[in-house]
C-alpha cells in the first residue's frame, strides 16, 4: 500500500482509491475497500483477531467469510473450512473431543483437544471462527471469545484437559446494531475491529471467489501473512484518546491504537503517527472532526454556492468537498443563528428520534433497553428432586411421599409384619415406607493435606493451622483430611483420607500429631486433593460456595505417582516423586479461583527449602511460615 499524495482540493469528485492524506494514511472512501482493509489488518495482527460487522446483509455472510478465509490463506494455500458457532454449542463441544478406539485390549476412550484448542495449535494459515449472529451465540461460545480474543497466551482447563495455547484463530461475527445493547460489553470490547456495513455491496458475482479479490490490491494479500509491528508515537496515543472521548475505556483506545499501528506497518512507515490514528478511526467509522490545517485556503471563493458531490456508499462526510470553503456557511456564522435543539419524534411516543443504524462502531452506547444482568453466566440447570434429596444419608424416617425412599429400611419394616398380614406374597403397605434423612450440603469446605514426614519431633502444626481451623469452625465447614507419610498408614506408598463433619471431630486433632513414617507419597496426596475438589465443585446446585486447600509439606516426595497407583516399588526414583507432585498441583492451579483458596504451610526445612515455593507456584497458593518458635524466643521478641 503506497501513498500517492494529498487529495486535490479543486475537482468536485471523491478522492481516488489508494489516495493518502498529509500524514501518509490512506483515505477509505468506499465501503467495500474499507472492509477489505479491515480484514487485512485483522489477518496481519493477531491482536486484531476479532472482527464485528454490524447490519451485514445475511446474503453476504458467505461471500465475506470466503473473502476473509482467502485473505488468511494467502494466494498459495487453499482456504480452510471455518468453524461456525451458534446457540447450541456447549463447552464439551468446543474445548474437548472424545474419541472411541478399538485395540488389542478392547475399546478405549480418549479425550483430545476440541475444535477451538486444536485450531489454535495447528500450523499454517490461521483458522477462522464464524459467528453468523452474535446475539444468538451460546454462553459457551461467548465465554470462549472473551477468553481467547486479544490474548497472547490462554490456559485451557476443561473436562480433564489442561493446556496452554497461543490463540491464532480469527473471529468474524455479525450483529444488528439495534441488538448490540443486549450483549455483554466485555464480549463486544473483545472485537477490536468493528465496521458498519449496512450498505455493503460486493463487486462481481458472489458465486465466484475470484471476484471477491478483484477490489483488493495485491500488496494487501501478501501482507496478510503478518507484518512487523512498528512503534506508536505519543501523538498517536493522544489523538486516539481525543477521537474516542474520555469515557471510551482502555480496550477501545487500545484497539484503535493497534489498528493505527497495523495501518502504519502496511503503509511502510517507521512509526504510527496521529494521522494513522485518524485513518484508523475513519476505517471503523468513528467521526474525525476537521481541523483548520486540514482545510485548504488556496481556492478562492466562487460567485455562488458549490454543491457537495454525493459520494458512493461508505464515503465519509468530512472528506466530501474538503478544501473548498462554503460562502453561505460564512454568512450563517455571521448571523449567529440560534440552535434549534435535538430533533424530536412525531407521534404518541415522546423522546428523541433514535439514531439510524450504522452511524458508528459502538451502537451499545446508545442502547436504552433492558440488559441481562449476567450475560456470560450459564442458565441455572434444573435438577431432579429438591435439594434435600441430594445430601449425604445420615438416617431414615417414616416417608410422607414417594421421593427418596430408603429401600432397605422399608423392606426390613415390611418383613416384620408379613406373618401378621397372612398374605401369600411379600406385601409392602404405606405404613412400611421410610425415606432417607440427608445432611444439608456444606457451603464451606476445608481440605487439609498433611505431610507427616516434614514435621519436626517437637513441632506443632496447630499454631500454623489455627487461622484455617478457626475459619472452618465459625463457618461450620466440613473437613476433608488427606494424610501422607504416617507411620501407622495402612499403605505407606499411598495417601490416606477421611471426611469429617467439622473440626470438632476427634479424628481431626488426632491427625495433627501422628508419627512420621519412611515414605512420602506426596504426589498421590495432591492428586487425591484435586479429585476431592473437582468432585465437590461438579455438584450442580449443591456445590460449596467457598473452599480452602491447606497443604503442609516440605515438598520432598520420594514416591512417584505410578508406584502409588500400582503398589509396586520401582527401585531408584530420584526426583520423580517431586516432579509428579508438581504436575498434579498444576491441575489444582487451573480450577475456579472465585471459590477456591489455596495455602502452603512451609516448615522451613533445609536443604531444598525452595520446594514448597515451587509447589505453591503451581498451586497458585500463598505461602505461610510454619516454623516452630520456642516460647523463649517469643518472649524475647
Amino acid at each position: 500500500m503506497t501513498a500517492t499524495g494529498p487529495v486535490p482540493p479543486t475537482p468536485p469528485t471523491t478522492p481516488p482509491r489508494g489516495a493518502a492524506d498529509s500524514a501518509g494514511a490512506p483515505v477509505h472512501d468506499d465501503l467495500t475497500r474499507r472492509l477489505g482493509l479491515a480484514l487485512v489488518c485483522a489477518a496481519a495482527d493477531p491482536a486484531l483477531g476479532g472482527v464485528l460487522l454490524l447490519d451485514l446483509d445475511p446474503r453476504l455472510v458467505e461471500p465475506v467469510v470466503r473473502l476473509f478465509g482467502g485473505i488468511l490463506a494467502g494466494a498459495t494455500e487453499p482456504a480452510r473450512p471455518p468453524l461456525v458457532l451458534g446457540s447450541a454449542d456447549r463447552d464439551e463441544d468446543l474445548w474437548t473431543r472424545t474419541r472411541i478406539r478399538g485395540g488389542e485390549h478392547g475399546i478405549t476412550v480418549h479425550t483430545e483437544p476440541g475444535p477451538l484448542v486444536e485450531a489454535d495449535d495447528a500450523h499454517g494459515a490461521p483458522p477462522l471462527v464464524v459467528v453468523p449472529d452474535l446475539v444468538r451465540l451460546g454462553v459457551a461460545g461467548m465465554r470462549a471469545a472473551v477468553q481467547l480474543l486479544g490474548a497472547e497466551v490462554a490456559t485451557v482447563e476443561r473436562s480433564g484437559l489442561r493446556g496452554t495455547v497461543r490463540p491464532r484463530a480469527r473471529w468474524l461475527a455479525t450483529c444488528r446494531a439495534a441488538d448490540a445493547g443486549r450483549l455483554s460489553r466485555h464480549l463486544l470490547d473483545r472485537f477490536a475491529v468493528r465496521l458498519s456495513v449496512a450498505e455493503l455491496r460486493l463487486p462481481g458475482p458472489a458465486e465466484a471467489p475470484e471476484a471477491l479479490f478483484a477490489d483488493l490490491p495485491a500488496a494487501w494479500r501478501t501482507a496478510a501473512g503478518g507484518v512487523r509491528p512498528v512503534p506508536v508515537t505519543d501523538a498517536a496515543l493522544t489523538r486516539a484518546r481525543e477521537l474516542l472521548g474520555p469515557d471510551a475505556g482502555v480496550r477501545r483506545e487500545l484497539a484503535l491504537v493497534r489498528l493505527a499501528r497495523t495501518l502504519a506497518a502496511l503503509d511502510g512507515r517507521p512509526s504510527a503517527s496521529a494521522g494513522h490514528s485518524e485513518a484508523a478511526a475513519r476505517l471503523i467509522g468513528v467521526a474525525v472532526p476537521e481541523t483548520a490545517p486540514d482545510r485548504s485556503e488556496s481556492v478562492p471563493e466562487g460567485p455562488g454556492p458549490v454543491p457537495e458531490p454525493a459520494g458512493p456508499p461508505g464515503t465519509l462526510p468530512e472528506r466530501r468537498g474538503a478544501g473548498r470553503p462554503d460562502p453561505h456557511r460564512a454568512r450563517d456564522d455571521d448571523r449567529a443563528l440560534l440552535d434549534t435543539g435535538p430533533a424530536e419524534g412525531i407521534g404518541t411516543a415522546p423522546g428523541p428520534v433514535p439514531a439510524p443504524a450504522g452511524r458508528g462502531p459502538y451502537p451499545e452506547d446508545g442502547a436504552t433497553g433492558a440488559r441481562e444482568a449476567m450475560p456470560l453466566s450459564g442458565p441455572r440447570r434444573r435438577t431432579t428432586g429438591p435439594v434435600s434429596t441430594r445430601g449425604t444419608v445420615i438416617g431414615t424416617r417414616r416417608a410422607t411421599d414417594l421421593r427418596d425412599i430408603a429401600h432397605v429400611r422399608t423392606v426390613r419394616e415390611a418383613a416384620v409384619h408379613q406373618r401378621a398380614r397372612r398374605t401369600e406374597r411379600f406385601t409392602v403397605s404405606p405404613a412400611d415406607l421410610h425415606s432417607n434423612v440427608r445432611a444439608a450440603a456444606p457451603e464451606r469446605v476445608l481440605v487439609l493435606l498433611l505431610d507427616h514426614t516434614c514435621r519436626e519431633p517437637d513441632g506443632d502444626w496447630q499454631e500454623a493451622l489455627a487461622p484455617f481451623l478457626q475459619w472452618a469452625y465459625t463457618s461450620r465447614a466440613t473437613v476433608q483430611v488427606i494424610e501422607v507419610g504416617a507411620a501407622d498408614a495402612a499403605d505407606e506408598l499411598r495417601a490416606g483420607s477421611f471426611a469429617a463433619r467439622g473440626v470438632l471431630d476427634p479424628r481431626v486433632p488426632g491427625a495433627l500429631y501422628r508419627s512420621a513414617g519412611r515414605a512420602t507419597p506426596l504426589a498421590h496426596g495432591v492428586e487425591l486433593a484435586a479429585h476431592t475438589l473437582r468432585r465437590l465443585f461438579r455438584r450442580q446446585g449443591t456445590g460449596p460456595a467457598e473452599a480452602w486447600l491447606v497443604v503442609v509439606t516440605d515438598g520432598r516426595g520420594n514416591v512417584p505417582l505410578r508406584v502409588s497407583h500400582t503398589g509396586r516399588p520401582a527401585g531408584d526414583v530420584a526426583a520423580a516423586g517431586i516432579e509428579d507432585a508438581v504436575e498434579a498441583a498444576a491441575r489444582i492451579g487451573a480450577m475456579d479461583r472465585t471459590r477456591l483458596h489455596v495455602a502452603v504451610v512451609d516448615p522451613g526445612r533445609e536443604p531444598y527449602g525452595d520446594l514448597p515455593y515451587v509447589l505453591a507456584d503451581r498451586l497458585g497458593a500463598i505461602v505461610v511460615d510454619g516454623r516452630h518458635r520456642p516460647e523463649t524466643e517469643d518472649a524475647g521478641e
